[in-house]
């Protein structure tokens, strides 16, 4: 077999239990639309939720620089765990914002061909207009969440090295080297949490624009 063939009959078998899915949940009232504004929906708790992570993770190792002696070793821990919850968090962030887009291609997709089978040029020309509106709305919307998810490795790899340092020098020594590169995290899980703000906002006007789309 060509080592072309099962990345291909991946894709195929991928694709089939895909329109299979939008077959069933269309046969409950459910159109694409719809599941998009639910899986942005997602995307947006998703990039709240790790905000929180992100956030608790500094103000763990705030805590941590400011502490003497006995209680690094138990301080370290929850740090590391802290540091785990915003990996998973980071990571749930990226999965969410890949089953937005593909929903969203799908719907783009489907509708450009669909208006072909138009009539009637008035109501044809007004679904284009309509299209290519959700589609701006939507690119803004994917370049603003993906800025701020592009923004989360950079600091992993930050909390990564603090928590490793940590991990084979914990004691007073290692904090006073940790404590100078603080202020650097500290700026840049600043930033991160204002673009997953911004991100928030951007998908909140999403749909609440789908929504009111849907109700003219």
């Amino acid at each position: 077999m060509k080592k072309w063939t099962l990345p291909l009959v991946a894709v195929f078998m991928l694709s089939a239990c895909q329109s299979a899915y939008y077959g069933t949940m269309e046969k409950f009232g459910v159109e694409k639309r719809d599941i998009l504004v639910d899986r942005v929906d997602d995307a947006r708790d998703s990039q709240t939720d790790a905000q929180e992570e992100f956030r608790s993770a500094l103000e763990r190792l705030d805590e941590m620089l400011n502490i003497d002696g006995g209680k690094l070793e138990e301080q370290y821990n929850a740090l590391s765990g802290d540091y785990e919850d915003s990996k998973d968090a980071a990571q749930k962030v990226r999965s969410r914002i890949d089953e937005v887009d593909e929903v969203a291609n799908d719907l783009f997709d489907e509708w450009s061909e669909e208006l072909s089978e138009y009539s009637n040029d008035t109501m044809r020309r007004e679904s284009e207009r309509q299209l290519r509106e959700t589609e701006r709305r939507y690119a803004e919307l994917l370049r603003v969440m993906e800025r701020a998810a592009d923004k989360m490795q950079p600091v992993l790899d930050k909390m990564q090295d603090n928590v490793l340092y940590l991990k084979h020098n914990l004691n007073a020594k290692a904090i006073d080297a940790i404590r100078g590169e603080f202020s650097n995290l500290q700026n840049d899980i600043s930033v991160l949490i204002k673009d997953m703000e911004a991100a928030v906002t951007e998908s909140n006007r999403f749909i609440e624009a789908m929504q009111d789309s849907q109700s003219d």
